[in-house]
Order: structure tokens, then sequence, then C-alpha cells
């Protein structure tokens, strides 16, 4: 961990209860005012970005969304790398339930992995969503190396600065219909979920359960979010 673990306050025990139980927990509020005020205002500085992606063009839905470039900015750098640790052993566990092989304590050690298999571009990324924007029901998977889990800041206030816009997390599960859950955050919190595959328990064993994330369309104003994903992209 970082000496300055801007995640330490948070109630580890339950978040990784309820990704165990259900694969995702929400964090509660932990970003200030100020944080999320600096976070939204880089969108627009190009320096600090290496694409833009008008979602529209590419069937991924309607509205906006930018990947950081390296270096980060050392707010995001700093929540990657501490969330990483702090997930680390919750992702090791869903692993050596679905028979792959473990990953790395720490961030840097699992980055040099991607890069040296190809997965070299950072995946941090600013969304930016207007009034009937929406994201398609998608994973987040850029290469051979997937991290488990991944996190989305709300940076705007519900109800304030927009409407609508929920984010909204299926569950696919084997020889059954899919499972729909519904995420309220408030602005500053994060919830971490499943990119792609979580286990459960089953009467004979451990079995795949595939998750998938979207955000429904926003009624009114403007919706920022801080999305962190672990692994590079090819």
């Amino acid at each position: 961990m970082p000496i300055n673990d801007p995640t330490a306050g948070l109630d580890w025990n339950r978040i990784e209860r309820e990704l165990d139980g259900q694969g995702w927990a929400t964090t509660g509020p932990f970003l200030t005012a100020d944080q999320r005020d600096q976070l939204v205002a880089t969108y627009d500085d190009d320096r600090l970005f290496r694409s833009r992606v008008i979602m529209a063009r590419h069937g991924f839905g309607r509205g906006e969304y930018r990947y950081f470039d390296y270096p980060l900015p050392p707010l995001i750098a700093g929540l990657r790398q501490s969330l990483y640790g702090r997930l680390a052993p919750t992702a090791n566990r869903w692993r050596n339930a679905l028979g792959q092989d473990p990953l790395p304590p720490a961030l840097d050690q699992f980055l040099a992995l991607c890069h040296a298999a190809g997965q070299p571009r950072p995946t941090p990324l600013l969304l930016r969503y207007g009034p009937g924007d929406y994201n398609c029901l998608h994973q987040d998977l850029y290469g051979e190396h997937v991290f488990p889990l991944q996190a989305a800041f709300l940076l705007s206030e519900p109800g304030e600065d927009f409407t609508g816009g929920e984010l909204v997390l299926t569950e696919q599960r084997p020889r059954m219909q899919s499972r729909v859950n519904v995420v309220p955050l408030e602005a500053g919190e994060a919830v971490i979920f499943a990119v792609n595959h979580r286990p459960v328990q089953g009467s004979r064993g451990p079995y795949r359960v595939a998750m998938r994330h979207g955000v429904s369309p926003l009624r009114t104003g403007s919706r920022h979010t801080l999305g962190i994903i672990f692994h590079d992209a090819a």
C-alpha cells in the first residue's frame, strides 16, 4: 500500500463480503467536492488524454469518454495503486475458485505483465453524459491479461447535476435468466464490480457467472464518471 493510502478509511471487510456475495460493492462517498471538481475540469485538457471515444460512432450508446495517458494524474494514479492492493486478495480468491493462476500483489508487477504481453496503453478514463446519453451493457476487456475487478466513481451530484443515468449491472447465470441490479450512487462514491466473470458456489462447486455493466439514459443535466480499470490495453 502507498504510505498515504486514499482508501484506508473504507470498510474493506464489508466490501469484500459484498463482492464475494453479489459481485459488486459500494464504498460510500469518499472523494471530496474539490477532488471531484478537479477531475471534471480535466476533461477538456487534451494534454492528459491519449484518445477520445464518441460512443454513437461505435454503437456503444450515446455520450463520450476519454482515456488518460501516462503519466496519470496523481490522484488517479494513487487511487489505482491503492485499490489494486486492496482488491488483489479478492481477485486471486476468485481466480483460484475458477482454476486460474494468481496475479501479482502489486499494481506495478501486474502492469509489467500487461506491457510485456503487448498491453501498454493506460485504461483509466473519464466519461461524460448529457441529456439522452447512455452506455450499452458491456465488459471492459482489452487483452490477454484482465484484472477481475474495476471501479467507477460518480463525480456529479444526483438530482442536482443530473437526473436518470443510473448504473446498471447484469448477471448472466448458467441456464437461468439474467438478473439486473440498479446501483444508486452518491457524489464521490465508487462502485467496485466484476469486469467479466465471478465465481458462485453451487451444489457441485464454484461456477462462472458473467457480469456486464452500463448506464441508463440521462433525463436532464450532465453526468461525469471516473473509471479505474487495472489492466492496460493492447
